[in-house]
Protein backbone atom coordinates (compact mmCIF):
# COMPACT_ATOMS: atom_id res chain seq x y z
CA UNK A 1 0.00 0.00 0.00
CA UNK A 2 1.06 3.58 -0.66
CA UNK A 3 -0.40 6.39 1.38
CA UNK A 4 -1.71 8.09 -1.77
CA UNK A 5 -2.96 4.91 -3.45
CA UNK A 6 -4.24 2.42 -0.88
CA UNK A 7 -5.74 -0.84 -2.11
CA UNK A 8 -9.49 -0.39 -2.41
CA UNK A 9 -12.27 -2.89 -1.86
CA UNK A 10 -15.49 -1.69 -3.48
CA UNK A 11 -18.99 -3.00 -2.73
CA UNK A 12 -21.70 -2.01 -5.19
CA UNK A 13 -21.62 -2.04 -8.99
CA UNK A 14 -24.79 -0.18 -9.86
CA UNK A 15 -24.82 2.76 -12.25
CA UNK A 16 -23.06 5.12 -9.85
CA UNK A 17 -20.82 2.54 -8.22
CA UNK A 18 -19.58 1.32 -11.60
CA UNK A 19 -18.76 4.88 -12.67
CA UNK A 20 -16.79 5.47 -9.46
CA UNK A 21 -14.90 2.20 -9.95
CA UNK A 22 -14.02 3.21 -13.52
CA UNK A 23 -12.62 6.52 -12.25
CA UNK A 24 -10.57 4.88 -9.51
CA UNK A 25 -9.11 2.32 -11.92
CA UNK A 26 -8.22 5.10 -14.36
CA UNK A 27 -6.52 6.90 -11.47
CA UNK A 28 -4.20 3.96 -10.87
CA UNK A 29 -5.77 2.32 -7.81
CA UNK A 30 -5.64 -1.42 -7.27
CA UNK A 31 -9.30 -2.27 -6.83
CA UNK A 32 -11.12 -5.37 -5.66
CA UNK A 33 -14.86 -5.46 -6.27
CA UNK A 34 -17.89 -7.28 -4.92
CA UNK A 35 -21.52 -7.02 -5.96
CA UNK A 36 -24.59 -9.00 -5.00
CA UNK A 37 -25.28 -9.60 -8.73
CA UNK A 38 -21.91 -10.83 -9.92
CA UNK A 39 -22.69 -10.41 -13.62
CA UNK A 40 -22.52 -6.62 -13.23
CA UNK A 41 -18.81 -6.92 -12.44
CA UNK A 42 -17.88 -8.28 -15.88
CA UNK A 43 -17.16 -4.94 -17.63
CA UNK A 44 -15.24 -3.71 -14.57
CA UNK A 45 -13.04 -6.81 -14.54
CA UNK A 46 -12.13 -6.06 -18.14
CA UNK A 47 -10.94 -2.62 -16.99
CA UNK A 48 -8.64 -4.13 -14.37
CA UNK A 49 -10.69 -4.73 -11.23
CA UNK A 50 -10.52 -8.12 -9.54
CA UNK A 51 -13.54 -9.85 -8.05
CA UNK A 52 -13.97 -11.04 -4.47
CA UNK A 53 -16.44 -13.66 -3.30
CA UNK A 54 -17.73 -11.78 -0.24
CA UNK A 55 -17.62 -8.32 1.28
CA UNK A 56 -15.55 -9.87 4.10
CA UNK A 57 -12.90 -10.64 1.47
CA UNK A 58 -12.87 -6.97 0.54
CA UNK A 59 -11.99 -6.09 4.13
CA UNK A 60 -9.27 -8.74 4.28
CA UNK A 61 -7.63 -7.82 0.99
CA UNK A 62 -7.97 -4.02 1.01
CA UNK A 63 -6.83 -1.02 3.03
CA UNK A 64 -10.00 1.00 2.37
CA UNK A 65 -13.48 -0.42 1.79
CA UNK A 66 -15.97 1.72 -0.13
CA UNK A 67 -19.69 0.98 -0.19
CA UNK A 68 -22.06 2.49 -2.75
CA UNK A 69 -25.43 0.78 -2.45
CA UNK A 70 -29.11 1.69 -2.29
CA UNK A 71 -29.79 2.67 1.33
CA UNK A 72 -28.89 2.02 4.97
CA UNK A 73 -30.44 -1.45 4.87
CA UNK A 74 -28.17 -2.44 2.00
CA UNK A 75 -25.15 -0.89 3.77
CA UNK A 76 -25.99 -2.82 6.94
CA UNK A 77 -26.19 -6.07 4.97
CA UNK A 78 -22.80 -5.49 3.31
CA UNK A 79 -21.10 -4.51 6.55
CA UNK A 80 -22.78 -6.67 9.19
CA UNK A 81 -24.41 -9.50 7.27
CA UNK A 82 -22.97 -13.02 6.92
CA UNK A 83 -19.42 -12.74 5.56
CA UNK A 84 -19.70 -8.98 5.95
CA UNK A 85 -16.99 -6.37 6.34
CA UNK A 86 -17.22 -6.38 10.15
CA UNK A 87 -16.35 -10.07 10.32
CA UNK A 88 -12.96 -9.48 8.70
CA UNK A 89 -12.05 -5.84 9.28
CA UNK A 90 -9.19 -4.79 11.53
CA UNK A 91 -8.25 -1.66 13.43
CA UNK A 92 -6.56 0.96 11.27
CA UNK A 93 -8.59 0.19 8.16
CA UNK A 94 -11.34 2.51 6.94
CA UNK A 95 -14.84 2.20 5.52
CA UNK A 96 -16.09 4.99 3.25
CA UNK A 97 -19.83 4.84 2.64
CA UNK A 98 -20.75 6.70 -0.56
CA UNK A 99 -24.39 5.59 -0.46
CA UNK A 100 -27.16 8.06 0.29
CA UNK A 101 -28.44 6.91 3.64
CA UNK A 102 -30.10 7.88 6.91
CA UNK A 103 -27.83 10.02 9.11
CA UNK A 104 -28.97 8.45 12.39
CA UNK A 105 -28.57 4.90 11.09
CA UNK A 106 -25.15 5.88 9.75
CA UNK A 107 -23.99 6.99 13.21
CA UNK A 108 -25.29 3.76 14.72
CA UNK A 109 -23.49 1.62 12.11
CA UNK A 110 -20.24 3.55 12.51
CA UNK A 111 -20.27 2.95 16.27
CA UNK A 112 -21.14 -0.70 15.74
CA UNK A 113 -18.30 -1.23 13.25
CA UNK A 114 -15.74 0.40 15.52
CA UNK A 115 -16.83 -1.80 18.42
CA UNK A 116 -16.82 -4.93 16.24
CA UNK A 117 -13.37 -4.59 14.69
CA UNK A 118 -11.93 -1.10 15.19
CA UNK A 119 -12.48 0.12 11.63
CA UNK A 120 -13.14 3.82 11.13
CA UNK A 121 -16.10 5.23 9.16
CA UNK A 122 -16.54 8.21 6.86
CA UNK A 123 -19.92 8.85 5.27
CA UNK A 124 -19.29 10.45 1.87
CA UNK A 125 -22.48 10.74 -0.21
CA UNK A 126 -22.09 12.47 -3.54
CA UNK A 127 -23.86 14.76 -5.96
CA UNK A 128 -23.31 14.89 -9.70
CA UNK A 129 -24.25 11.42 -10.83
CA UNK A 130 -22.36 8.96 -12.99
CA UNK A 131 -21.05 11.53 -15.52
CA UNK A 132 -19.39 13.54 -12.73
CA UNK A 133 -18.03 10.34 -11.20
CA UNK A 134 -16.30 9.38 -14.44
CA UNK A 135 -14.57 12.75 -14.83
CA UNK A 136 -13.78 13.28 -11.16
CA UNK A 137 -15.98 16.33 -10.65
CA UNK A 138 -18.47 15.07 -8.06
CA UNK A 139 -19.40 17.08 -5.01
CA UNK A 140 -18.53 14.85 -2.05
CA UNK A 141 -19.86 15.83 1.38
CA UNK A 142 -18.28 13.98 4.28
CA UNK A 143 -18.96 13.12 7.89
CA UNK A 144 -16.31 11.65 10.18
CA UNK A 145 -13.39 12.44 12.45
CA UNK A 146 -10.58 14.59 11.09
CA UNK A 147 -8.24 11.60 11.41
CA UNK A 148 -10.47 9.32 9.36
CA UNK A 149 -11.14 12.06 6.81
CA UNK A 150 -7.38 12.40 6.36
CA UNK A 151 -7.25 8.69 5.48
CA UNK A 152 -10.15 9.02 3.05
CA UNK A 153 -8.99 12.20 1.35
CA UNK A 154 -6.28 10.68 -0.92
CA UNK A 155 -8.95 8.43 -2.44
CA UNK A 156 -11.79 10.95 -2.58
CA UNK A 157 -9.62 13.66 -4.17
CA UNK A 158 -9.57 11.56 -7.34
CA UNK A 159 -13.37 11.60 -7.45
CA UNK A 160 -14.29 15.08 -6.29
CA UNK A 161 -14.38 18.54 -7.73
CA UNK A 162 -15.52 19.69 -4.30
CA UNK A 163 -14.66 17.72 -1.15
CA UNK A 164 -15.84 19.01 2.22
CA UNK A 165 -15.74 17.61 5.75
CA UNK A 166 -19.08 18.80 7.15
CA UNK A 167 -18.70 17.47 10.70
CA UNK A 168 -18.77 14.16 12.59
CA UNK A 169 -20.17 10.90 11.24
CA UNK A 170 -23.65 11.48 9.79
CA UNK A 171 -22.98 15.09 8.78
CA UNK A 172 -22.30 14.05 5.20
CA UNK A 173 -25.67 12.30 4.98
CA UNK A 174 -27.42 15.32 6.50
CA UNK A 175 -25.82 17.55 3.88
CA UNK A 176 -26.90 15.16 1.11
CA UNK A 177 -30.50 15.56 2.26
CA UNK A 178 -30.17 19.33 1.78
CA UNK A 179 -28.72 18.66 -1.67
CA UNK A 180 -31.67 16.46 -2.56
CA UNK A 181 -34.17 19.08 -1.46
CA UNK A 182 -32.59 21.48 -3.94
CA UNK A 183 -32.25 18.92 -6.75
CA UNK A 184 -35.72 17.39 -6.50
CA UNK A 185 -37.54 20.71 -6.29
CA UNK A 186 -35.44 22.17 -9.13
CA UNK A 187 -36.26 19.22 -11.42
CA UNK A 188 -39.97 19.68 -10.77
CA UNK A 189 -39.75 23.40 -11.62
CA UNK A 190 -37.66 22.72 -14.74
CA UNK A 191 -40.36 20.32 -15.93
CA UNK A 192 -43.02 23.00 -15.51
CA UNK A 193 -40.86 25.59 -17.28
CA UNK A 194 -40.10 23.25 -20.19
CA UNK A 195 -43.77 22.40 -20.72
CA UNK A 196 -44.78 26.07 -20.46
CA UNK A 197 -42.20 27.01 -23.10
CA UNK A 198 -43.54 24.33 -25.43
CA UNK A 199 -47.13 25.45 -24.96
CA UNK A 200 -46.14 29.11 -25.48
CA UNK A 201 -44.27 28.41 -28.72
CA UNK A 202 -40.82 29.07 -27.22
CA UNK A 203 -37.95 26.82 -28.34
CA UNK A 204 -37.23 25.01 -25.05
CA UNK A 205 -33.91 23.69 -26.38
CA UNK A 206 -32.58 27.24 -26.59
CA UNK A 207 -33.54 28.24 -23.05
CA UNK A 208 -30.29 27.03 -21.42
CA UNK A 209 -28.30 29.11 -23.91
CA UNK A 210 -30.53 32.14 -23.43
CA UNK A 211 -30.33 32.01 -19.64
CA UNK A 212 -26.64 31.07 -19.33
CA UNK A 213 -24.90 33.32 -16.82
CA UNK A 214 -28.16 34.85 -15.57
CA UNK A 215 -29.75 34.36 -12.18
CA UNK A 216 -31.85 31.43 -13.40
CA UNK A 217 -28.81 29.54 -14.69
CA UNK A 218 -27.72 26.33 -13.01
CA UNK A 219 -26.06 23.03 -13.79
CA UNK A 220 -29.45 21.35 -13.56
CA UNK A 221 -30.88 23.79 -16.10
CA UNK A 222 -28.02 23.12 -18.50
CA UNK A 223 -28.17 19.34 -18.12
CA UNK A 224 -31.82 18.47 -17.62
CA UNK A 225 -33.88 21.00 -19.54
CA UNK A 226 -32.40 19.79 -22.87
CA UNK A 227 -33.17 16.19 -21.83
CA UNK A 228 -36.75 17.14 -21.10
CA UNK A 229 -37.13 19.19 -24.30
CA UNK A 230 -35.84 16.29 -26.42
CA UNK A 231 -37.79 13.68 -24.41
CA UNK A 232 -34.46 12.02 -23.72
CA UNK A 233 -35.38 9.73 -20.87
CA UNK A 234 -32.13 7.75 -20.82
CA UNK A 235 -31.39 6.83 -17.23
CA UNK A 236 -29.18 9.16 -15.20
CA UNK A 237 -31.14 8.89 -11.98
CA UNK A 238 -34.34 6.95 -11.34
CA UNK A 239 -37.62 8.12 -9.85
CA UNK A 240 -37.46 5.35 -7.23
CA UNK A 241 -34.07 6.51 -5.95
CA UNK A 242 -35.25 10.12 -5.82
CA UNK A 243 -38.38 9.08 -3.93
CA UNK A 244 -36.26 7.06 -1.49
CA UNK A 245 -34.29 10.22 -0.70
CA UNK A 246 -37.43 12.35 -0.47
CA UNK A 247 -38.96 9.94 2.05
CA UNK A 248 -35.81 10.27 4.18
CA UNK A 249 -36.12 14.06 3.92
CA UNK A 250 -39.76 13.76 5.01
CA UNK A 251 -38.70 11.76 8.08
CA UNK A 252 -35.92 14.25 8.90
CA UNK A 253 -38.35 17.17 8.58
CA UNK A 254 -40.78 15.50 10.98
CA UNK A 255 -37.98 14.76 13.46
CA UNK A 256 -36.62 18.30 13.39
CA UNK A 257 -39.95 20.11 13.06
CA UNK A 258 -38.93 21.69 9.75
CA UNK A 259 -41.74 23.12 7.62
CA UNK A 260 -41.24 22.05 3.99
CA UNK A 261 -44.43 22.50 1.93
CA UNK A 262 -42.71 22.69 -1.49
CA UNK A 263 -40.63 19.56 -0.86
CA UNK A 264 -43.75 17.78 0.44
CA UNK A 265 -45.53 18.51 -2.84
CA UNK A 266 -42.57 17.27 -4.89
CA UNK A 267 -42.52 14.12 -2.74
CA UNK A 268 -46.17 13.49 -3.55
CA UNK A 269 -45.54 14.02 -7.28
CA UNK A 270 -42.77 11.40 -7.21
CA UNK A 271 -45.00 9.01 -5.29
CA UNK A 272 -47.56 9.37 -8.07
CA UNK A 273 -44.92 8.68 -10.73
CA UNK A 274 -44.09 5.43 -8.98
CA UNK A 275 -47.79 4.53 -8.83
CA UNK A 276 -47.97 5.17 -12.60
CA UNK A 277 -45.32 2.48 -13.11
CA UNK A 278 -42.34 4.80 -13.55
CA UNK A 279 -40.19 3.76 -10.59
CA UNK A 280 -37.31 2.82 -12.88
CA UNK A 281 -37.71 5.76 -15.27
CA UNK A 282 -35.34 8.72 -15.43
CA UNK A 283 -36.19 11.75 -13.29
CA UNK A 284 -36.62 13.88 -16.43
CA UNK A 285 -39.80 11.89 -17.19
CA UNK A 286 -41.63 14.25 -14.84
CA UNK A 287 -41.97 16.74 -17.73
CA UNK A 288 -44.67 14.58 -19.31
CA UNK A 289 -47.00 15.38 -16.44
CA UNK A 290 -47.33 18.90 -17.82
CA UNK A 291 -47.50 18.18 -21.54
CA UNK A 292 -50.53 17.61 -23.73
CA UNK A 293 -52.10 14.39 -22.58
CA UNK A 294 -50.44 14.66 -19.17
CA UNK A 295 -51.41 11.61 -17.16
CA UNK A 296 -52.11 9.49 -20.25
CA UNK A 297 -48.64 10.07 -21.71
CA UNK A 298 -47.01 9.31 -18.34
CA UNK A 299 -48.94 6.06 -17.99
CA UNK A 300 -47.96 5.10 -21.55
CA UNK A 301 -44.28 5.40 -20.64
CA UNK A 302 -44.74 3.03 -17.74
CA UNK A 303 -46.01 0.18 -19.94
Amino acid sequence: MSQDHPTIGFAGAGTLGSAIIERLLASGFELKAWNRSRDKLAPLLELGASAEETSADLARESDVVITCVTDHRAVESVVFGPDGVASAGVSGKLLIDMSTSDAGKTREMADRLEQACGMGWVDAPISGGAPAARNGSMAVMCGGSEANFALAEPVLRHLAGALTLMGPVGAGQGTKMINQVLVSCSLAVLAEACALAERAGVDALRIPEALAGGRADSRLLQEFLPKMAKSDFSIEGSVSIMLKDLEMIHDLAETTGAVMPVTALVTQINRQLVLYGLADADNSTIVNLYREGGLASIQGLGK
